[in-house]
């Protein structure tokens, strides 16, 4: 059926106007969008609202009419070659290791702790279920989990990176989108409850949070330190340096790629002949390199939320590419979703009463990786508002190791498949 709208000048301007009414609405002190928005993600909606330009309404009728076709747009191809390449810049490029060191060694500790657990918990939840229903893991199931790992290591940017590097369709990517949103906002309104309760957990793992109270004054004292009104010239800095290691990504992978192609065609069940995949991961690689120079000042002028901007345009397009109804063809994906909580949980709870790490620590390792720069800062600050950046931190780590780790997961997944 041929869309309505077909000049993709229109299709940009309706995303970005849902994304600002998302945004506006999230961040309303009304009582009407706070109740609504405790108990439905403002994430989940810049995927879902774009996905119903993509439906055919009234189908099988004469009334029938379908806004957008997302498959022909080519605001995917733009923003998944352009924009992610330069978040992953952005949202690195603010990484401070000194003062991630300055955390404690229980932070970092819990931190990879959590990231391990997902990495082995997504084998292990496949594994399990393919036991309890074959066909539920059958296909190109693996592919789609590959995703679910970028986005709980890392993020959305480390998430698209994982559906073009292992080719994942856009039916079960949908699914996967549901699982992965739905999972981990459980998991977050147990982390969030279980604040008001953090002494009493404290003690069961005889913890020692002496060290939380010493941070919250360093903290504050960081944050203060970076932070300037952006002018213009930050602005084009931040967006110079970003799509200028965009330009260098795609030339290291308009050479790279072919090479292993030519040189090495047995590396190609590992992805390295994917030219998508160097992209990434040398937009990733120099970012962590410019952390360590004078352009990690950027992040003060608002790096990371530009980097974020252009993660959200582009979680925009792919909405606009989702079949919502996917989900309910495959209802037991979710407990594949379920079963890699709880490996993560048990691994995290496990660690922390072996090194006595208090409960902060166990919250935004956890959301560091499973909810990112979105959501570690809300649990940190639970805690206390000082702390947010401590979540903003370690989510960062996230989105550098989240392209390594959810690579490496997806082979142990795709070695069980075969």
């Amino acid at each position: 059926m041929e869309a309505l709208i077909q000049n993709d000048a229109v299709v940009l301007g309706l995303l970005m106007l849902i994304l600002m009414l998302v945004f506006q609405t999230s961040n309303s002190p009304k009582p009407i969008y706070a109740n609504f928005y405790r108990y439905v993600p403002s994430l989940l909606l810049c995927y879902f609202v774009p996905s119903l330009l993509n439906i055919t309404w009234f189908e099988g009728t004469s009334w029938a009419f379908r806004l957008v076709n997302g498959e022909e747009s080519s605001l995917y191809g733009v923003a998944s070659r352009y924009l992610l390449p330069a978040s992953l810049v952005l949202l690195t490029l603010s990484i401070d290791f000194k003062a991630i060191r300055n955390l404690g060694s229980k932070a970092l500790i819990m931190f990879f702790t959590a990231t391990a657990g997902i990495i082995i918990g997504g084998p292990i939840a496949f594994w399990v279920v393919s036991m309890i229903s074959p066909e539920t893991t059958a296909g190109d199931t693996w592919r789609g989990l590959t995703t679910v790992a970028g986005s709980w290591i890392g993020g959305g940017a480390n998430q698209t990176a994982m559906k073009e590097v292992f080719q994942v369709d856009e039916a079960l990517f949908s699914a996967m989108i549901a699982i992965d949103v739905i999972t981990a906002n459980i998991w977050m309104a147990f982390l969030l409850y279980g604040t008001g309760m953090s002494e009493r957990i404290d003690a069961w793992l005889k913890a020692d949070n002496s060290a939380i109270k010493a941070l919250q004054e360093k903290v504050a004292q960081y944050q203060m330190s970076i932070q300037r009104n952006p002018t213009l010239t930050d602005l084009m800095s931040i967006t110079g340096v970003a799509f200028a290691v965009v330009a260098i990504s795609h030339f290291c992978a308009d050479l790279i790629a072919p090479a292993i192609e030519k040189y090495a065609p047995y590396l190609a069940k590992f992805s390295l002949t994917s030219g998508f995949f160097w992209i990434v991961v040398v937009a990733t690689t120099l970012g962590l390199l410019l952390s360590m120079s004078r352009y990690r000042s950027l992040e003060g002028a608002g790096a990371s939320k530009v980097g974020s901007l252009f993660l959200y345009v582009l979680v925009a397009t792919i909405g606009l590419q989702m079949d919502i109804t996917a989900i309910f063809n495959t209802p037991l994906l979710f407990l594949i979703g379920i079963v890699w909580m709880l490996v993560h949980i048990t691994l995290l709870l496990m660690v922390a009463k072996l090194i006595r790490a208090p409960f902060f620590f166990v919250a935004i390792g956890s959301q560091a990786n499973v909810g990112g720069a979105a959501s570690a800062p809300i649990v940190a600050s639970a805690f206390h508002p000082s702390l947010a950046p401590v979540g903003v931190l370690l989510a960062v780590l996230g989105y550098a190791v989240g392209t390594y780790g959810a690579w490496f997961c997806g082979m142990m997944l795709q070695f069980l498949a075969e």
